[in-house]
């Protein structure tokens, strides 16, 4: 892997966490700890198991 190709990783990587943390902020402000780590840990065990993520009825 060229120097680029890891420099363009790592500075991708660094604004996924971004997102990831903002993310975060937005759904403990709104509906605290518990619900946050929750949807966090649902979102991590459906991309372990390989789940697709379905769309609420109400995104639709």
């Amino acid at each position: 892997m060229a120097v680029a190709e890891s420099l363009n990783e790592a500075e991708s990587k660094d604004q996924f966490f971004k997102e990831l943390a903002e993310l975060s902020e937005r759904m403990v402000a709104a509906h605290g700890k518990d619900f946050s780590m929750g949807a966090l840990v649902l979102a991590a065990r459906f991309i372990a198991e390989n789940k697709p993520f379905e769309r609420s009825a109400v995104a639709q």
